[in-house]
């Protein structure tokens, strides 16, 4: 899930999950325990907004026990998509997909949240965070809430989606359970694929300790040595191999000797660590293999640029992407079967802290279950559906006409991803088109938008580009496409010190007649033909003369210089977003304290920024009704007596990732919707470049606001949160049809565009 993972045993006081510490409890006359049937808020659809009364109460709003951990919501949020690993209405193969994932999402989360916490606290920063948690505090609860967690994801393998895949034809099989033929083809296979890429590293005197690069797979053996007795060594399991090796039956494992092991198709699979484990005689000729055990550590890679000093931006981005290899550890996974004396070794020479060690049951970096969805297996996965295209593009008129005459709206996965990438290489080709401006994020390995714009430069078009080197683990491919655009003669800037560009933005400029004309398409989501499949995403098209004007003046400000914070329609981060944000929250505050009509509903991906949530707070207490769906974190506490009665927080995680920023304020009936690329978090108010621009268009509006309410009554994959912190699955009630978003918008994909 790209732009886009992640991925103690403590003495000290009880931590709950999403609670403040015990002595931050008392700041505050808060009923915590408040359940959301006690409050008088029920959802209602936003196309008839409800009058509220008036509940305004005076509170500390700046109190501890009023905020959600950001870390500890981040984990409810891993929770539940292990809870779509665990769900039944999935295929199987998607089952196991969101186990992978959990893992993967894990991995992140401790090389980037987790090592900055450690960083923290080795630093000796007591400050505490909006909850009142310090850094030890936090790492703690973050332990606590965990270690329950991944047992439950090593039952569901184990014991749920294991036995399931073999039932179904896809066995990944012991090695001990191995017949003769298999194990002799393996062999062999070790022997001339795997064996010459190995390197045994001892450790001893005479060895230092060898180094452990970031998430890979370790083997710790032992070995027994006629004259020195017991020796550790360390090997390393190649990367470049798949994880889970093909092999065929035993009857027709003969057929293989001569060929290599993906040519088999047959759905078996074996480790590769329980390969080399049960081949190692052959790295340690003369010697006894005693044991040797799977294990993997974690390290710091958030990459720490000094960018006001650094003469080249490229090069210093080059050179923190190697830096990865070499951070701290900040978490070391091992077998559980590992003896203490093994495990000690590690943790010594690790530098590690006992709470940092994971001992887990079964195998070792489970993000590589994602290798099981390249099994064709079409019944276990989702039913594939064709998306849709606006009809207006389908009928050979070019792509500007069109848009001259209306706006379109793209809604992803459920409309293509092509009209994005067509109005790209129209451009490139139009004899017309003078200039072509965009941002890049994520684009991914393959960007077919990136060699667009590489043609329109071919074609003496004047193309900018802004790459953001600094995207998390997207900065290899970032330089790969940076440098390739340099080199045919794009204007490539990399992004702004000190900030992070996350804006959406396109823009072609044409010469028609006796005037230029700009066209735009700004997105929640990024230029990525991958994720465009799997993350729900809404672009607009427009020839709107402020909008674009405001564009121009965005772009001109990230390649040039400018201090410019105020725009004719766009909001922009950093600048007047939250400002403007906050001023629209209060408008609503003081529309329902005189007419009782006060409506709010922000749909995004994290909420965090302190700011909002306060002003959030205050339209609550004065009645106006609240809905927030949040996909991942969200430091706000709902249902908190006397603050947030009237703020309902969902989340829906399911087949797609919901990456969509929507916010919507009924403004007395002259209602304003937002759409963009920012959350309300600090990183993307105060240390990114963002945009939202409002959509104006009736009949997109309306189009939009049903969006929303489908979004908001789902009762199938939504989750509601608690007053704890935690969440609970919202179930239909009694003769209520059930929904499920996502599955709605693939049914009904394309209501939004208009009907030539």
């Amino acid at each position: 899930m790209n732009d886009p993972d992640a991925s103690l045993n403590a003495t000290e006081a009880e931590v709950s999950i999403g609670a403040a510490p015990k002595r931050a409890v008392d700041d505050v006359d808060v009923d915590l325990t408040a359940s959301l049937e006690e409050t008088p808020y029920r959802h209602a659809p936003i196309l008839a907004s409800s009058r509220q009364p008036s509940g305004e109460k005076a509170s500390d709003l700046d109190a501890p026990s009023l905020y959600i951990n950001r870390e500890l919501s981040w984990l409810e949020f891993n929770r539940r998509v292990l809870e779509e690993a665990q769900d039944e209405s999935h295929p199987l193969l998607e089952r196991v997909k969101f186990l992978a994932i959990f893992s993967n999402n894990l991995d992140e989360f401790f090389m980037i949240r987790v090592s900055g916490l450690r960083e923290q606290l080795e630093s000796g920063i007591l400050e505490t965070s909006a909850d009142g948690m310090t850094p030890a505090e936090q790492l703690v609860a973050i332990r606590r809430t965990l270690e329950p967690m991944l047992k439950e994801h090593r039952r569901t393998w184990l014991e749920d989606l294991l036995p399931q895949l073999n039932a179904a034809g896809i066995r990944i099989i012991p090695y001990h359970k191995l017949k003769k033929k298999q194990r002799r083809l393996l062999a062999k296979y070790f022997h001339d694929e795997i064996f010459p890429t190995l390197t045994p590293l001892a450790f001893d005197p005479g060895h230092p300790f060898p180094h452990i690069s970031n998430l890979s797979l370790n083997l710790a053996v032992v070995v027994s040595d006629p004259e020195h007795g017991e020796r550790f060594a360390r090997v390393k399991v190649p990367g470049f191999f798949p994880r889970l090796l093909r092999i065929p039956s035993e009857e027709r494992a003969d057929i293989f000797e001569g060929l290599p092991l993906s040519d088999v198709k047959a759905d078996n699979f074996v480790w590769i660590e329980e390969v080399i484990t049960h081949n190692l005689e052959e790295l340690f000729p003369g010697l006894e293999v005693k044991a040797a055990y799977p294990f993997r550590v974690t390290r710091d890679a958030d990459i720490e640029i000094e960018e006001d000093e650094a003469a080249d931006l490229l090069a210093a981005i080059e050179q923190g992407v190697e830096s990865r290899f070499f951070g701290k550890v900040v978490r070391l996974e091992v077998d559980k079967a590992m003896p203490k004396r093994i495990r000690d070794i590690l943790v010594e020479n690790l530098g590690l802290q006992p709470y940092q060690v994971y001992a887990l049951e079964g195998p070792v970096g489970m993000a590589d279950l994602w290798e099981l969805m390249k099994v064709d297996r079409p019944e276990l996965k989702d039913r594939p559906f064709t998306p849709s295209v606006p009809p207006a593009l389908t009928t050979g008129e070019s792509i500007f006409s069109v848009l001259r005459r209306q706006d379109i709206l793209l809604y992803l996965p459920y409309d293509s991803f092509a009209p994005v990438l067509d109005f790209l290489d129209v451009a490139a080709e139009d004899p017309n088109v003078l200039a072509i401006k965009q941002t890049l994020y994520r684009v991914g390995k393959n960007a077919p938008v990136v060699k667009a714009l590489m043609k329109a430069r071919e074609n003496g078009k004047q193309v900018a580009a802004l790459v953001e080197l600094k995207a998390r683990f997207d900065e290899e491919n970032n330089i790969v496409w940076a440098k390739a655009l340099e080199r045919v003669g794009v204007h490539v800037v990399y992004g702004l010190i000190g900030l992070k560009t996350h804006a959406k933005l396109l823009m072609v400029v044409r010469r028609e007649q006796d005037r230029i004309r700009r066209y735009l398409h700004m997105s929640t989501g990024n230029y990525n033909a991958a994720t465009a499949r799997v993350y729900t995403d809404i672009g607009y098209f427009t020839t709107d003369p402020d909008l674009g004007a405001d564009v121009a003046d965005l772009f001109n400000a990230l390649t040039g210089y400018s201090r410019k914070d105020s725009y004719r329609k766009l909001l922009v981060a950093p600048g007047r977003m939250r400002e403007e944000i906050c001023r629209r929250i209060e408008r609503e505050i003081a529309r329902h304290k005189q007419h009782g009509d006060g409506r709010i509903i922000m749909k995004m991906n994290q909420l965090v920024d302190k700011r909002c949530i306060k002003a959030l707070y205050r339209a609550s207490q004065a009645g106006v009704q609240v809905d927030l769906q949040v996909r991942g974190i969200c430091c706000l506490r709902p249902g908190v007596q006397g603050v947030s009665e009237r703020i309902r927080v969902t989340s829906i995680v399911g087949r797609f990732l919901e990456h969509a920023r929507i916010y919507y304020f009924y403004n007395g009936g002259e209602e304003e919707l937002l759409i963009g690329s920012a959350d309300l978090m600090p990183r993307n108010l105060d240390r990114r470049v963002e945009q939202l621009f409002p959509v104006e268009d009736p009949f997109f509006k309306s189009a939009l606001k049903t969006i929303l309410d489908i979004h908001l009554n789902d009762n199938v994959k939504a989750r509601e949160m608690l007053p704890d912190g935690a969440y609970r699955r919202v179930e239909p009630k009694p003769g209520e049809a059930r929904i499920n978003a996502q599955e709605w918008m693939v049914a009904n994909r394309g209501f939004w565009h208009r009907k030539e």
